[in-house]
């Protein structure tokens, strides 16, 4: 599968985006999808992930209740909408996938990876 990541830009803190990831194939509802972000400097870091029917999710402790994800199947396509933005959530943003039914917080778990969009917030 190959996935493409979007949606990104400069926003002021307090602001909202939604990332969006859409996938090719066929078989995008067997994959468990995750967001990963890396910001300047520092190390890739999980986000969320979201099972392949959707039906459950997991965040990082620093965006719980800010940051939402879901999928829509049908679509081939998964997002992340982002709420009460902070300067510190600035990093280039990546999707990933997993040819699995559960998705997982480590990197090295998913096989597949978009070529990340930047999310810029300003103070």
């Amino acid at each position: 599968v190959q996935l493409q990541a979007s949606g990104g830009g400069l926003v002021q803190a307090g602001g909202s985006l939604r990332l969006s990831c859409a996938a090719s194939g066929r078989t995008f509802s067997r994959y468990a999808m995750a967001w990963f972000r890396q910001a300047p400097g520092k190390d890739r870091e999980f986000v969320s992930f979201i099972n392949w029917s959707g039906s459950n999710t997991y965040y990082t402790d620093s965006v719980k209740g800010r940051f939402t994800i879901s999928r829509d199947n049908a679509k081939n396509t998964m997002y992340l909408q982002m709420s009460s933005l902070k300067p510190e959530d600035t990093a280039v943003y990546y999707c990933a996938g997993r040819a699995k039914e559960w998705g997982t917080p480590v990197g090295a778990s998913y096989d597949y990876w978009g070529q990340g969009t930047q999310v810029t917030v300003s103070s």
